[in-house]
C-alpha cells in the first residue's frame, strides 16, 4: 500500500468521523446527506486534480472506497424484497375495502407509464432543440467494444413481446424471485405477496385463531424488519460520501466535454421532467415545493447510487414519515416504479437515442411516421426495464432494434454513462414517488397533517408503527 493511497484513506476516514459525529450531535438526516453529498465532491475532485483519473492511486481507492458506497448499496437491496413482502402483506390485511386494491395498481401504473410518454416526448423535443446528430461522432476503442457489446444483445432484446412480459411478471417460483434472479423479480414479489395477503383474509371468517396468529406474525416480521430498514439508512451520509467520491475522482472531464450537448440535452430534459411531478403534484392540491424538500434526500442518494431498487427502502420510507402516504400503497409505488414506466432510462434516454441515431440511416425523426410508433414502442418497452444499472442500455435496445436502427451506434455515449445515469436514476424515483403520492391523495388516503408538516422527519430514526390489529371478528 502506497503513501499516497494510505493519505487518502486517512482522509476518507476523517469525513466518515465527521459525520459520525454530526449523527451524534442530532443533525438532521437532510444536513448530513447534503454535507456527505458536497464534501465527496470536492475531495473526489481533488483526487483527480492531483493523481489523474485513470492513475493507479485513484483506482486503488476507489476500490475501497467502494466498500462504504457498494457495501451500502447491497445493504439495502438485502433489504427490498423482504420490505416489499411484508408491508405489502400487512397493508393489504389492514384493508377495509378490498376493491381499493385494484383501483391502487391501475392509478399507479396508469402513472408510471403515461409520464414515460411525457417523458420521451420531452426527450424528442430536447434532441430537437439541441440538434442531437449521432452523424460525424467518432469512435475510440471502448466505444468500439460497446457497439460489439450491444450487437450481441439485440436477439435477447427483440426476443421481449408484451404478452411474454406479462407472463414475466408470474412469479412461476416465488423463492427463485425473492433472490431478484430476473428483471421481473420485484413485481413477481409484488402479486406473490398479494396472492398470500389474498388467501390470508380468505381465512379470516372460517378460521379465526388460525387468520390472527399468520396476522400477529405478520406485524411482529414487519417490526423487525423496519428496524433493520432504520439501522441500514443511518448509513446513507457514509455510502453517499464514497459513492460521490468516486464518481468526481474517476469521470473523465475531456469525455463529458466531448459530449457536453448530449448531457446538456439529457439534464434539460430530465429537469423539465422535474417540473411536470410538481405539476402533478400542484394539480392534486399538495404543494409542489414542499414535496420537492421532502423526497430531496432520497433523490441525492438515487443520484450518487444509481439504483433505483436500492431506493425502494428509502421512497417507502419517505413516502410514508414525509408524505403522508398509506404505508401499501408507497410499496406498490416504489416496487413498480423501480421496473415499469422509468420516465428517465425507459422514457427520456431511449426516445433521445433514436431520434440521435435515426438520420445515420437517411431517416428525418421528426416526422408523425417515425414519432408515432416510436413513442408506442417506448411506453411498451418501459414495461419490466430493470431497476439496476443497465435498465437504461436494455431499454434502447428494446427501441432501437425495433425501429431497424444502428444499436451499436449507442456505444458512443459510453464515456458520459455514468454522469448521465445518475439524473436519470434520480428521476426514475422521483416518478415513483410521485404517482405514489398522487394515487394516494386521488383515493384520499393522503394524510395530509403529515404532508404539510413542517417538522423535520429523519428517515434514519422514524419507524413507522404497525397499527393495532383489529379483532378477526370485525374484519
Amino acid at each position: 500500500m502506497s503513501l499516497p493511497l494510505i493519505l487518502n484513506l486517512v482522509c476518507a476516514l476523517g469525513v466518515f468521523a465527521w459525520l459520525y459525529w454530526m449523527q451524534e450531535r442530532h443533525a438532521t438526516f437532510t444536513r448530513r446527506v447534503f454535507a456527505a453529498l458536497g464534501i465527496g465532491l470536492l475531495l473526489g475532485a481533488a483526487l483527480q486534480g492531483l493523481y489523474g483519473a485513470e492513475s493507479a492511486v485513484v483506482k486503488d481507492t476507489a476500490a475501497y472506497l467502494d466498500i462504504a458506497g457498494v457495501g451500502y448499496v447491497k445493504l439495502l437491496q438485502m433489504i427490498v424484497i423482504p420490505l416489499i413482502m411484508v408491508s405489502i402483506i400487512s397493508a393489504i390485511l389492514k384493508l377495509k375495502d378490498a376493491s381499493s386494491l385494484g383501483k391502487i395498481s391501475v392509478l399507479t401504473i396508469g402513472l408510471l407509464m403515461g409520464t414515460t410518454l411525457i417523458a420521451a416526448s420531452v426527450g424528442v423535443l430536447m434532441a430537437h432543440t439541441f440538434d442531437l446528430t449521432a452523424i460525424g461522432l467518432t469512435s475510440s476503442s471502448a466505444e468500439v467494444a460497446r457497439g460489439e457489446y450491444l450487437l450481441n444483445k439485440v436477439p435477447e432484446a427483440q426476443a421481449i413481446s408484451l404478452p411474454g412480459m406479462i407472463l414475466s411478471f408470474i412469479p412461476e417460483n416465488p423463492f427463485l424471485d425473492m433472490t431478484g434472479a430476473r428483471n421481473t423479480s420485484t413485481i413477481a414479489v409484488v402479486l406473490f405477496s398479494i396472492f398470500v395477503a389474498i388467501s390470508a383474509t380468505g381465512i379470516a371468517a372460517k378460521k379465526p385463531q388460525v387468520f390472527a396468529s399468520f396476522d400477529h406474525f405478520i406485524e411482529v416480521v414487519h417490526a423487525l424488519v423496519m428496524r433493520m430498514v432504520t439501522l441500514v439508512l443511518r448509513l446513507t451520509p457514509f455510502g453517499v460520501f464514497a459513492l460521490m467520491t468516486k464518481m468526481a475522482a474517476t469521470s473523465s472531464i475531456d469525455n463529458i466535454l466531448a459530449l457536453i450537448n448530449f448531457v446538456a440535452a439529457s439534464y434539460s430534459a430530465i429537469l423539465i421532467m422535474f417540473g411536470v411531478h410538481l405539476l402533478l403534484i400542484a394539480a392534486v392540491g399538495l404543494k409542489p415545493l414542499r414535496f420537492a424538500r421532502k423526497i430531496m434526500p432520497v433523490l441525492v442518494f438515487a443520484f450518487t447510487s444509481r439504483t433505483s431498487a436500492g431506493s425502494i427502502p428509502m421512497s417507502v420510507q419517505a413516502q410514508t414519515t414525509r408524505l403522508g402516504t398509506p404505508e401499501g400503497i408507497a410499496n406498490f409505488a416504489a416496487s413498480f416504479g423501480s421496473t415499469i414506466g422509468q420516465n428517465a432510462c425507459a422514457g427520456i434516454y431511449p426516445a433521445m437515442l433514436a431520434v440521435m441515431i435515426a438520420p445515420t440511416v437517411g431517416i428525418d425523426p421528426y416526422t408523425a411516421s417515425f414519432l408515432l410508433p416510436m413513442l408506442a414502442i417506448v411506453v411498451i418497452g418501459s414495461v419490466g426495464v430493470a431497476g439496476v444499472g443497465g435498465g437504461a442500455t436494455f431499454a434502447a435496445l428494446i427501441v432501437l432494434s425495433s425501429l431497424n436502427l444502428p444499436v451499436a451506434l449507442a456505444g458512443l455515449l459510453i464515456s458520459i454513462e455514468p454522469l448521465i445515469d445518475m439524473g436519470r436514476t434520480a428521476l426514475n424515483v422521483s416518478g415513483s414517488i410521485t404517482a405514489g403520492t398522487v394515487t394516494s391523495r386521488l383515493l384520499g388516503q393522503t394524510d395530509t397533517a403529515v404532508f404539510n408538516s413542517d417538522a423535520e422527519v429523519d428517515l434514519d430514526v422514524v419507524e413507522q408503527p404497525s397499527a393495532p390489529s383489529a379483532p378477526p371478528a370485525a374484519r
